[in-house]
C-alpha cells in the first residue's frame, strides 16, 4: 500500500466516516405511520457489535483512502455491504419491543450513506479489474444470492420494509410478475416490429427521417401525458369493436401502461437497426455481391449479423428503461411495482415505497448487467473474425 491517496477513495473514506461517526443510524416509529426517532450506531446495537462495526468500517475507510491493491478493497467492499445488511438486522430487532407487531425500524441516513460507499467501492474495484463478461455475471450471481441468504435467514425481518413485505408477499409477487409482463412484452413486439422498420429505414433513405422524426416525437412526450391519451382511443375500442374488451383492450389497465412502453420502445430499436447496418463496411458488401449473393442473402447472411451487437444495445437501452417506466403504469391501473410507490406517497409510507423502488433497480441493474456481458462477450466472434 502506497502512501498517495485515491481520488475516487477519498470520497468514499469521506462518505464511510460521516455515515458512522455523524449520521443517525436507524429511525425508530411507534407505528407506520408517525414520525420517527432517529438512533445512532451505538443506541441501535449492542456496544460490541457498534465497535466492532465502526473499527472495520474505519479500516475500510483507510483501505478506500489510499491506493490499496485492488482485490482487498473488492473484499472489503463486499464484506462491508454484507455486514450493513446484517448490522441493519440486527438494529431492527434490538430497536423493536417484544411482542409488538406495530412498531417500525427503518433505516436513517446513515445506513444509506453506508451502502453507497461500500457500493461506490465495489463498482470502482470491479471497473479496475475488468473481469470478462462471463466473470461479470457470476459475480453478480453470487452477490443475488448473498443478498437472498440474509433474507431467507430472517436477521432482517423486523426491518420495516420486510414487514411491509409480510403482510403483501401475495401481492407482491403477481405484481412483480405484471410489471415483468409490461416490460418484457412491450420489449418483445418493439423488437418484432422495430428491426423489420429500421431495416427498411436504412434500405430506403427517403423513408429513413419522416420515421426516426416521428418516434423523435413521442419519445418526447411525458409518460404520464402518454397515457392519458392513449385512455380515450382505446375506451373506444373497448366499446365499438367486438372482442376487444375480453382480450383486455380498455381506456385503463394494462393495454394503454403496453401500447405507451411499447411506442417509447420503437426509437431505440430501430435507430440502433439503421446505426449498425449502416456500420458494415461496404469492402464485405462488395465482397458479397461478388460472391453471387442476392440482396436478402446478404441481409441475412452478412449485413444483419454483423449488425446485431449494436441492435442488441438498442434492446438493452429499452429493456432498463420499461423497467422504470412500467412503475408509472400503476398510475392507470397497471399494476407492477408502481402499485407500492403510489401507494406508498399516499400513506406518507416511505417504507413502502421502498418495496416497490428497490425491486425496480435491483431488476433494472440486474438486466443491464447480464446484456452488457452478452454484447461485450464472445458470442459475436464469428461476425468480426467474417467482417476482418
Amino acid at each position: 500500500m502506497t502512501r498517495r491517496p485515491d481520488k475516487v477513495g477519498v470520497l468514499i473514506s469521506c462518505l464511510l466516516f460521516y455515515a458512522v461517526l455523524f449520521s443517525p443510524f436507524m429511525t425508530f416509529r411507534a407505528n407506520r405511520i408517525v414520525a420517527g426517532e432517529t438512533k445512532t450506531m451505538f443506541e441501535s446495537l449492542p456496544t460490541w457489535v457498534a465497535a466492532t462495526f465502526l473499527i472495520f468500517t474505519l479500516f475500510a475507510g483507510v483501505i478506500a483512502f489510499f491506493r490499496s491493491p485492488i482485490v482487498l478493497r473488492l473484499a472489503v467492499s463486499l464484506i462491508g455491504l454484507v455486514a450493513v445488511a446484517i448490522v441493519a438486522g440486527l438494529a431492527a430487532t434490538t430497536l423493536t419491543p417484544d411482542n409488538n407487531s406495530y412498531a417500525r425500524v427503518s433505516p436513517a441516513s446513515g445506513f444509506w450513506l453506508l451502502l453507497t460507499a461500500f457500493l461506490l467501492l465495489a463498482t470502482d474495484a470491479v471497473a479496475r479489474l475488468q473481469p470478462k463478461p462471463l466473470l461479470r455475471v457470476v459475480m453478480l450471481g453470487g452477490a443475488l444470492a448473498v443478498l437472498a441468504s440474509v433474507l431467507a435467514s430472517g436477521l432482517s425481518d423486523d426491518l420495516s420494509i420486510l414487514k411491509e413485505y409480510a403482510n403483501r408477499a401475495d401481492i407482491f409477487w403477481s405484481e412483480a410478475i405484471r410489471h415483468v409482463e409490461l416490460a418484457l412484452g412491450s420489449l418483445f413486439a418493439a423488437t418484432l416490429i422495430g428491426i423489420p422498420i429500421g431495416i427498411l429505414c436504412a434500405k430506403v433513405d427517403r423513408l429513413r427521417p419522416a420515421v426516426l422524426n416521428g418516434l423523435n416525437i413521442v419519445q418526447t412526450i411525458p409518460s404520464i401525458a402518454l397515457f392519458g391519451i392513449l385512455i380515450a382511443p382505446l375506451g373506444w375500442v373497448a366499446a365499438n369493436v367486438p372482442g376487444a374488451s375480453a382480450m383486455g383492450i380498455r381506456g385503463i389497465g394494462m393495454a394503454p401502461a403496453f401500447v405507451a412502453l411499447f411506442l417509447y420502445s420503437l426509437l431505440p430499436v430501430v435507430s440502433n437497426t439503421v446505426v449498425g447496418l449502416a456500420g458494415v463496411s461496404q469492402a464485405v458488401q462488395e465482397a458479397a455481391r461478388g460472391l453471387g449473393m442476392t440482396t436478402l442473402q446478404r441481409l441475412f447472411r452478412i449485413e444483419f449479423p454483423l449488425a446485431f451487437p449494436v441492435i442488441l444495445t438498442g434492446i438493452r437501452i429499452v429493456l432498463v428503461q420499461n423497467i422504470g417506466l412500467a412503475t408509472i403504469a400503476a398510475l392507470i391501473g397497471g399494476g407492477g411495482f408502481g402499485v407500492f410507490v403510489f401507494q406508498g406517497i399516499g400513506q406518507t409510507a416511505m417504507d413502502l415505497v421502498l418495496l416497490g423502488t428497490i425491486p425496480t433497480v435491483l431488476l433494472g441493474l440486474t438486466t443491464a448487467i447480464v446484456l452488457d456481458a452478452l454484447i461485450d462477450s464472445n458470442l459475436f466472434s464469428a461476425s468480426r473474425k467474417r467482417e476482418a
